[in-house]
């Protein structure tokens, strides 16, 4: 019989890599960057120049290969290709918890 285990939500934690929650962080903004990029129906080659970027780096990062692009690179490819993007501080967690980053893409 199959044992199974249930994930933790961070494939990045579960598999034990080390900055799991920005590797989790960066790769739904990629996502984002590339639904964007898919549904205006743009080849790689006129995303990355409106990304200011070459074709070769945003192929890349649109196969996950991210590793050495910022969150905030991300975040101004999401201007770029005109979304608003915001960065929300919110309330303080329990005395003893640490923060927590999240991204959420509003509708």
């Amino acid at each position: 019989m199959v044992e199974i285990e249930r994930g933790s939500g961070n494939v990045y934690t579960d598999l034990g890599m080390a900055e799991a929650s920005e590797m989790l962080v960066k790769a739904q903004l990629i996502t984002k960057i590339g639904e964007i990029i898919k549904d205006r129906g743009w080849t790689q080659q006129e995303a990355a120049d409106v990304l200011g970027m070459t074709q070769p780096k945003l192929s890349k990062m649109l196969r996950g290969q991210f590793r050495g692009v910022s969150e905030s690179k991300m975040l101004e490819c999401l201007a770029r290709l005109g979304r608003q993007v915001q960065i929300v501080i919110g309330p303080a967690c329990q005395l003893n918890d640490t923060g927590r980053i999240e991204v959420v893409f509003a509708a």
